[in-house]
């Protein structure tokens, strides 16, 4: 990458970082399609400045030869994109090439969700009084309870727990912050883990204020919650694709399954759009489907 179109690529990630507010791995996320962009360019001769429509169009066949999903393909037009974007509204160049590029449909695939019955499978692994096997507890009830994501979880803070009304103050996407609720199995578990668990774990290290702790206890980051969680979801023995995501499905869609409005439970996943949400409505609606299928006389 030559000097110019490194600062250009600079002067992108500054405005990602301190006027949209994207989290690091967002970020991350950008350099590398950026990069894979600059080598495609440079792979065809050509520098970022001279770039048009008819390149765009051959870039995206290129993605389209690598075979990769369409969720990929989508994320990486829409962010070499706004990089164009950004170079226009910089003056940089006099056009958008990616402006009239048509993304690919995602494919719909329905979120997978735990049914009840498999959640206390997963309960059940936690229920040994062990420090660890307590913090576990508390965090699978905590995501079930909130619906938050993983790395929402990792970055929860003492402070930001009020046992007294209930509630928990989550950063989310983009550092957005806003307040989740959660019942009494949460408050029981997570109580319980403070006082006998974290507190166990914390004995011989420097003290902080992250919620949950690994086995030395320092701050359990993001990848260590998804492989506590992939342990306990093997633990149980449960069959067919499964991943730590689907707590977050499963928070939203028992919830709606249950009489929860659509607004309510956006603003409580942290969706920013009703659209991200709505998906949740074709699984109870399946839900609703296979009950008639499987209760009614002439179904």
């Amino acid at each position: 990458m030559d000097k110019t179109t490194n600062g250009f690529v600079n002067s992108f990630i500054e405005y990602l970082q301190i006027e949209k507010n994207y989290s690091e791995n967002t970020i991350n996320s950008y350099k590398k399609d950026i990069e894979q962009f600059l080598l495609f360019l440079h792979a065809e001769g050509i520098v970022v400045t001279d770039v048009e429509y008819f390149n765009a169009r051959l870039y995206v066949t290129e993605l389209y030869h690598q075979k990769i999903s369409r969720a990929s393909a989508a994320r990486k037009i829409s962010c070499i994109r706004s990089f164009y974007k950004f170079l226009l509204r910089e003056q940089i160049v006099k056009e958008n090439p990616f402006a009239l590029v048509i993304q690919p449909k995602k494919e719909k695939k329905l979120p997978s969700f735990f049914y009840e019955e498999e959640l206390e499978l997963l309960f059940d692994v936690c229920r040994e009084p062990t420090p660890l096997k307590i913090r576990d507890l508390a965090l699978l009830e905590l995501l079930y309870a909130t619906g938050i994501r993983v790395s929402e979880c990792a970055n929860i803070q003492l402070s930001d727990i009020d046992f007294d009304i209930g509630t928990i103050l989550v950063k989310g996407k983009g550092r957005k912050e806003r307040y989740v609720p959660f019942g009494s199995f949460a408050h029981e578990a997570i109580q319980k883990y403070i006082e006998e668990g974290r507190s166990v774990l914390m004995q011989e290290k420097e003290k902080h204020t992250f919620l949950f702790v690994n086995s030395r206890g320092g701050p359990l980051t993001t990848r260590g919650i998804r492989y506590i969680l992939s342990k306990i979801i093997e633990s149980a023995a449960l069959t067919g694709k499964i991943h730590p995501h689907m707590l977050r499905h499963t928070f939203a869609t028992h919830m709606l399954n249950n009489g929860a409005d659509m607004r309510t439970v956006q603003e409580l996943l942290g969706h920013d759009n009703l659209s991200s949400t709505q998906v949740y409505t074709h699984i109870t609606k399946e839900h609703l489907r296979k009950t008639y299928m499987n209760h009614h006389p002439r179904a």
